[in-house]
């Protein structure tokens, strides 16, 4: 079989998948959790306090910005997707180094799994090949 090389945008379009199939599967897992359900039902988003529209709104943008991400590495200009990608890799391997303090170890687990991720995007982003100056 032949391996082709994959293009730099499509790994790191992938490196956004998986970091949203990451966020999905966790917020998901931390469903079982004892009480959990019974705040939702409150009205309450853990640590944000009352699930309000300000709240809403900012917890949707916060999901909605690595799910575009995915098809803005694809799709938008080279400098454009490199320092786009930069920027939002750098802002959210802090979101998510916050929510590794003091969370439960099978939280932790997949945090440290959406950490690697960010910082592999961050990584691949800053080391982004330039054409020759020549």
């Amino acid at each position: 079989m032949t391996d082709l090389p994959i293009p730099l945008r499509v790994r790191i379009a992938a490196l956004w998948a998986t970091l949203m199939s990451l966020y999905i599967y966790n917020d998901y897992f931390k469903l079982y959790r004892p009480g959990v359900l019974g705040e939702m039902a409150a009205g309450r988003m853990g640590p944000l306090g009352p699930a309000d529209a300000t709240v809403l709104i900012i917890v949707s943008v916060m999901l909605a910005i690595p799910a575009c991400m995915i098809a803005l590495s694809v799709l938008l200009p080279p400098v454009a997707s490199r320092w786009l990608s930069v920027v939002v890799a750098l802002l959210y391997t802090a979101i998510e180094a916050l929510a590794f303090v003091g969370a439960y170890p099978a939280y932790q687990i997949i945090v440290a799994l959406e950490l690697l991720t960010t910082l592999t995007i961050l990584w691949m982003a800053l080391r982004w090949p330039r054409p020759d100056a020549t």
